[in-house]
């Protein structure tokens, strides 16, 4: 597991809170060329972590998005999952918070 990866991953028993993220931190990416390198070698393994977890349906994967509009959400979603099978996936939207 990454770096990055494994400092987000939310373990049974300990808290965890989006609140303590420096969203400044870029994992160790230190260029764009770096980054798209490192997401072509990423997406065969999502591919395959997909199947395991798909097969021992015992186990999931969360991932939140949450930037402002027009922050590149959508092309995100799009060059990250593009390696996974979308049947095996489920997609939710998350309107404006309220003011409470």
């Amino acid at each position: 597991m990454s770096r990055l990866a494994d400092r987000h991953c939310v373990r049974k028993g300990h808290k965890w809170s989006l609140e303590d993220v420096d969203p400044s931190d870029t994992g160790g990416v230190a260029s764009k060329s770096h980054g798209e390198k490192l997401l072509e070698k990423s997406i065969g393994l999502l591919r395959e972590m997909q199947e395991k977890l798909y097969a021992q349906d015992r186990w999931s994967l969360l991932l939140v998005l949450q930037a402002m509009d027009a922050a590149g959400k959508d092309g995100t979603i799009k060059h990250v999952m593009s390696g996974v099978n979308p049947q095996g996936c489920e997609v939710h939207s998350f309107k404006a918070p309220s003011h409470e």
